[in-house]
């Protein structure tokens, strides 16, 4: 049934992108004739394109097909694949011309406009019907269509942390089955039954049809992860295993010696020159133009809060940044004045009573972030870093958050990796170390860009923001 259900999507995912292709490829003839200048005169009718269109649909097809496209992972990141349809694209509208050449010749015109704004439409016109296969498809998931059995081995930590990972990301479609024990007996709750022990794992695959098993145990040996993996293997499953912390570490590794005694180089990732140049230059254009373009929104949410409640209408905290440097972060006020003279600093929870009325609606949509803007524009932070924290919570998370400090080697972001993959609120500074320091560790323009569309997309859906 899975494998029905599966051919089914690839078969109607294959269907839609050939369909959308050949439409871009119609409304480009016709845009062609209606925006050339000079107009042109003796244009055939579109019946004589229809073998170029067909050119133009396989060719891309065939390079989808070759881009892996059509073998989309389940937890798959749909910004990811945008991406690649768009390489794919221009290189299967390449593939397309040089086949219209070689079998028409002299036989058709192709003018470059034409197959420019085919190539334009193909990618607007796919990655829509990508997105609306996507959210199709996220829809049946949530609804118990095409589910996938998942085992989680370990529970520790990182095991709890990959099952509410999972529950927080339904979407997927994955079905927590149950937790195996390495021999450590946790005595909290798990949110899903414990069924054993790593002794018994090729039973349990078996006894409950899993689909795919998580290895969640970062400090196990080489020889008991190639033990578990090779048990998991004789039972034909998915197998994905949580990095340790020398696979979270930087990428860029060389490789030495000394004296002919072989040694491995860390390099030092932290953004310097060129690289720092551009982020700040990012910084300064994207805050600039966001308070340009939201100054209305800005005057008219300070307005409501001086009528809604007493008090400024913004609000200073003091906040770490960069090298640990204390500075004033802005928000919009979104609590009862003066609320922490009493209290002293404490954590935001859930449905806190100290919000206001407006408050309430500004932070569920992070509306009390915008003023940061002025931050970034400072220079005291960016668009995308690990978020900033008050200095009495620094000195707590540093003394029991491993590697904690080191997300302070950059400038903090108003938002983050950590942030898009729902670590917000109160989810564990433990976990959200470690995507910072993913971030930091693999930082490129493009991952920022990603990081800021999936911020826009998570705006009116985040259920962690309060």
């Amino acid at each position: 049934m899975k494998r029905r259900i599966n051919l089914f999507f690839v078969l109607t995912l294959l269907l839609l992108d050939a369909s959308l292709a050949g439409l871009a490829f119609f409304f480009a003839y016709h845009l062609r004739l209606n925006t050339e200048t000079p107009p042109p005169l003796n244009i055939p009718p579109f019946s004589r394109y229809s073998g170029m269109m067909l050119l133009h649909v396989l060719s891309l097809v065939a390079v989808f097909f070759l881009y892996k496209l059509y073998h989309r992972q389940r937890a798959a990141s749909l910004l990811d694949e945008l991406g690649s349809i768009l390489a794919a694209t221009s290189i299967g509208t390449v593939v397309a011309v040089a086949a219209t050449s070689f079998l028409y010749k002299n036989e058709l015109d192709y003018p470059r406009l034409m197959i420019a704004y085919a190539w334009m439409l193909t990618i607007l016109l796919v990655s829509f019907g990508r997105v609306l296969h996507a959210r199709l498809r996220a829809l049946l998931r949530q609804r118990g269509m095409d589910k996938a059995r998942l085992l989680v081995v370990g529970v520790g930590e990182t095991g709890r942390s990959i099952g509410e990972a999972i529950r927080r990301a339904p979407h997927l479609g994955y079905r927590l089955v149950g937790f195996v024990s390495n021999g450590d007996r946790s005595g909290e709750d798990l949110g899903a039954p414990l069924l054993g022990g790593t002794s018994q794992l090729a039973e349990l695959i078996r006894t409950h049809h899993i689909d795919e098993v998580i290895i969640a145990l970062p400090q196990a040996t080489h020889d008991e992860l190639l033990e578990i993996i090779s048990e998991c293997q004789m039972q034909q499953v998915n197998i994905k295993v949580f990095p340790d912390v020398f696979q979270i570490m930087a990428a860029e590794i060389s490789v030495g010696d000394l004296g002919g005694l072989p040694l491995l180089t860390v390099k030092d990732i932290a953004l310097r020159g060129w690289k720092l140049t551009l982020k700040r230059l990012v910084d300064v254009l994207g805050s600039g133009i966001g308070l340009v373009l939201l100054s209305p929104l800005l005057l008219l949410t300070a307005v409501l809060i001086k009528f809604d409640s007493k008090g400024s209408a913004f609000y200073t905290q003091e906040r770490m940044g960069l090298d640990l440097k204390p500075f004033p972060m802005l928000k919009f006020r979104s609590m009862i004045a003066g609320v922490e003279h009493e209290s002293g600093p404490v954590w935001a929870v859930r449905d806190d009573p100290r919000r206001t009325r407006l408050g309430t609606i500004l932070r569920r949509y992070s509306l009390d972030e915008l003023p940061q803007l002025i931050n970034v524009l400072l220079g005291e932070m960016s668009l995308v870093g690990p978020r900033p924290e008050r200095p009495y919570f620094v000195e707590q998370f540093k003394q029991r958050v491993p590697r904690y400090l080191e997300r302070h080697r950059e400038k903090a972001g108003m938002t983050g990796w950590a942030q898009v993959n729902g670590l917000r609120g109160e989810a564990p500074i433990a976990e959200r170390t470690k995507y910072d320091l993913w971030y930091i560790e693999n930082w490129s323009l493009l991952l920022d860009l990603k990081i800021v569309l999936k911020t826009l997309t998570q705006i009116f859906r985040d259920r962690n923001a309060y």
